[in-house]
C-alpha cells in the first residue's frame, strides 16, 4: 500500500544571502550602538571624575570630539555678561595654529547662535546658515557643524562646537543625542568641580583669617597685620596688585598705608578722596565697588597714573555700615584677566569682615592693656603721695627740729642743706605723680590731617586737586615744631603754584624714614624763571637751614618744577635708659 504524496511546501523567493547581510547589518548596527553607549558612559566617567575646573574642561571637549568622531572641538564658556565668550578650550587645532589665528573668538557668528539661541544645532554646511561670516586667516577649512549647549543648574554656562566630521559624512541625530547626553553630564561635572573649587578657596580664606586674627592678637603691630591682609587676599585671590587704606582723622580721605605687588610704590602713600577713587566708594557705600577695566573707568580719576597695566579690580570694605568701615583692601588683576565673579566677592567680602572682627579685638586688647597701665599709674601716684612723700616730709621735720640742738656751724649747715634736699626730692616726685596722672590727649591734630587740610585748602585756588602720597610714622616721628614748618612751606610753595606756574596737575609727597623728613611738591607749569621774584622761595629755604636741612628746586623735565624741602629728625632716646655720655663707645654726634 503506497502513502499518499505529500504536498509542496512553496517557501518566499528571498536570497539566503541577502538574508545573511542583513542580519550581519544589524548585529553591526548592534554592536556599534553597544560601543558608542559603552564610551558615552565611559566619557560620563572620566568627566564626572574630574575636579579641577579647567581638567574638567578639557576633558569634556576630548571626550565630546571622540564620541562624534570629529576633527575639531571646542567649548566656549559664557562670559558674566551673558552675550560673550569667556574661555575657549579646543582640540584638534595645534598651538601654532592658534598662534597664526590669533586671539579667541568672541562669540559672534554661528557661535553667537548658540548663545542667543541655547538648543541643539546641526549644520551640513557652515557657510549656508545666515549667521556665518566666514573663517578668520590661517584657519582649518570647517564644513558640518553640530553645537549643543551646556547648562549648570538650569543656567547657561557655555555651548559645545564640533565641526568635520572624519568620516566625512554630516553629524546625525545619534550625534545630537550622544552629544546632548554628554552635555548633560557635563553640566554635573562642572558644578562638582565648581563646587569644591569653592570649597578649596573658602578653606584657604579661613586660614588666612587665622593667620591675621593670630597676628592681630599677638604683639604684631597694626601694619604688619595690615600686610598680612594684602598678601594673603593677592595670593588667594590670584590678583597683581592689592592694596589696604585707612581713614584719616579728622578729614574725608583714605591713605594707602599697605600696597603689594605690581608698581606698588605708586600706590603706597596716596591719600584718596572719597570720590572719583574705586577705595573712596566702597568706603562712602560700606558696599563692593568692582571694575571690569579699572584703567578706562569713568568713576575714578586718571591722576596720579597709578593703574597702568592692570584690568579687572575690586574694592571691599573692612567692616560693615552697622559697626563702622575700618578700611578698604583693593584688589586688581593684570590687563586681560577674568574680571572678579559675584561669589569671589562674597567671600573677600567675608574675608574682610573676619579681618575687622580681629582689629576690634586687638584694640579692645589694647584698651584693656592701656586701661591696666593707667591703673597701674595711679596705684604708683597713690603709693608715692601716701608713703613717700609722708616719711620724706617727716624725715625734713625731724632733721629741721634736730637742726636746732646742733652747735657745731658746719654740722648745723649741713642738716639744712640736707632739709632743702629733701624739700626738693618731694617737689620732683610730686611733679612725677603729676606726670603719672596727666593722660595727653590728641594734642591737636596729625601732620597727616594739616597736610591733607592744607592741600584741601589749596585746591579751589589751584582749580584741581594735587595728589597726595604720605609714607613713613608721619605722626609720630615729626616734632610739633618741624610739623609747624612743614605746613608753612607748604602752602608757600602751592600758593606760588597757584599764582605763577599755570599748571593743571602737581603732586605733593611727604616721607620720613625716622632720620629725616623730605617734603617734595612738583607741578608741570611753566616752571621758574632765571628773574622770577624769589622771597618766597628764600623764606623756605631759611626755615631748612635753621633745622639744619636744606631746600633745592629743580626742573627734571625741562617743564615744571620740582621743590624737595629736605631737614633732619631730632635723636630720640629711648624711655628708661640711663644716658650714655660717659662711655666713649656709646657717643653719638648730634648730626649722625
Amino acid at each position: 500500500m503506497t502513502s499518499p504524496q505529500e504536498p509542496c511546501v512553496s517557501l518566499p523567493q528571498l536570497k539566503l544571502d541577502e538574508l545573511l547581510e542583513e542580519l550581519q547589518a544589524r548585529i553591526d548596527a548592534a554592536r556599534g550602538a553597544r560601543d558608542r553607549v559603552r564610551r558615552l558612559l565611559e566619557a560620563v566617567l572620566t568627566v564626572g571624575r574630574e575636579l579641577d575646573l579647567e581638567q574638567a574642561l578639557h576633558s569634556i571637549v576630548d571626550a565630546a570630539a571622540l564620541l562624534v568622531d570629529a576633527d575639531y572641538a571646542a567649548l566656549g564658556v559664557i562670559g558674566p555678561d551673558g552675550r560673550t565668550l569667556s574661555a575657549f578650550h579646543t582640540v584638534g587645532v595645534t598651538e601654532e595654529q592658534i598662534a597664526r589665528i590669533g586671539s579667541y573668538p568672541e562669540g559672534h557668528g554661528i557661535l553667537g547662535e548658540l548663545i542667543d539661541h541655547p538648543e541643539p544645532l546641526r549644520l551640513a554646511k557652515i557657510s549656508e546658515h545666515p549667521s556665518s561670516y566666514g573663517f578668520p586667516a590661517n584657519h582649518p577649512p570647517m564644513g558640518s557643524f553640530l553645537g549643543v549647549p551646556i547648562r549648570v543648574r538650569d543656567q547657561a554656562f557655555g555651548n559645545l562646537y564640533l565641526t568635520e566630521k572624519r568620516s566625512g559624512a554630516e553629524f546625525d541625530e545619534e550625534d545630537e543625542a550622544v552629544l546632548s547626553t554628554l552635555a548633560v553630564a557635563a553640566g554635573v561635572a562642572i558644578d562638582n568641580a565648581r563646587l569644591y573649587e569653592d570649597s578649596r578657596l573658602r578653606e584657604r580664606w579661613l586660614r588666612a583669617n587665622a593667620e591675621i586674627t593670630h597676628s592681630l592678637m599677638s604683639v604684631s603691630e597694626r601694619t604688619e597685620a595690615l600686610g598680612l591682609i594684602a598678601e594673603r587676599a593677592r595670593e588667594i585671590s590670584c590678583s597683581a596688585l592689592a592694596a589696604v587704606a585707612m581713614p584719616m582723622d579728622d578729614t574725608k580721605s583714605l591713605a594707602v598705608e599697605i600696597a603689594v605687588g605690581l608698581d606698588a610704590e605708586e600706590h603706597r602713600g596716596l591719600v584718596l578722596p572719597l570720590d572719583a577713587t574705586l577705595m573712596g566708594l566702597a568706603y562712602s557705600t560700606a558696599a563692593p565697588v568692582a571694575s571690569d577695566d579699572v584703567t578706562h573707568d569713568p568713576r575714578i580719576s586718571t591722576e596720579p597714573r597709578r593703574f597702568d597695566g592692570l584690568g579687572p579690580a575690586v574694592a571691599v570694605p573692612i567692616g560693615s555700615g552697622e559697626g563702622g568701615v575700618r578700611g578698604v583692601v583693593l584688589l586688581a588683576r593684570e590687563s586681560g584677566r577674568s574680571v572678579f565673579l559675584e561669589r569671589e566677592t562674597e567671600m573677600l567680602r567675608s574675608f574682610a569682615a573676619q579681618a575687622a572682627i580681629a582689629m576690634e579685638l586687638a584694640e579692645r586688647r589694647e584698651d584693656a592693656e592701656q586701661i591696666a597701665v593707667l591703673q597701674d599709674r595711679d596705684r604708683i601716684a597713690r603709693d608715692l603721695h601716701d608713703l613717700a612723700i609722708q616719711r620724706l616730709f617727716a624725715t625734713g621735720m625731724t632733721l629741721q627740729s634736730a637742726g636746732r640742738f646742733i652747735e657745731h656751724p658746719e654740722a648745723s649747715e649741713r642738716v639744712l642743706r640736707a632739709v632743702d634736699d629733701l624739700d626738693e626730692t618731694i617737689k620732683i616726685i610730686r611733679s612725677t605723680i603729676f606726670g603719672l596722672r596727666v593722660h595727653d590727649g590728641a594734642g591737636g591734630s596729625g601732620l597727616r590731617a594739616r597736610v591733607v587740610g592744607a592741600v584741601g585748602e589749596a585746591a579751589p585756588l589751584l582749580g584741581f586737586a594735587p595728589s597726595v602720597r604720605l609714607e613713613g610714622l608721619i605722626d609720630t616721628a615729626v616734632p610739633r615744631e618741624i610739623a609747624d614748618h612743614i605746613v608753612a612751606v607748604l602752602s608757600e610753595a602751592l600758593a606760588n603754584i597757584a599764582r605763577h606756574a599755570q599748571a593743571d596737575r602737581a603732586q605733593v609727597a611727604l616721607t620720613t624714614d625716622g632720620n629725616e623728613v623730605l617734603l617734595t611738591v612738583s607741578d608741570n607749569g611753566v616752571g621758574i624763571p632765571p628773574d622770577g621774584h624769589r622771597s618766597g622761595l628764600r623764606n623756605m629755604a631759611e626755615r631748612a637751614e635753621q633745622l639744619g636741612g636744606r631746600l633745592k628746586v629743580s626742573s627734571p623735565d625741562g617743564r615744571g618744577a620740582l621743590l624737595a624741602w629736605r631737614v633732619p629728625l631730632p635723636a630720640v632716646q629711648a624711655p628708661g635708659r640711663l644716658k650714655a655720655s660717659n662711655d666713649p663707645s656709646r657717643s653719638r654726634t648730634g648730626t649722625e
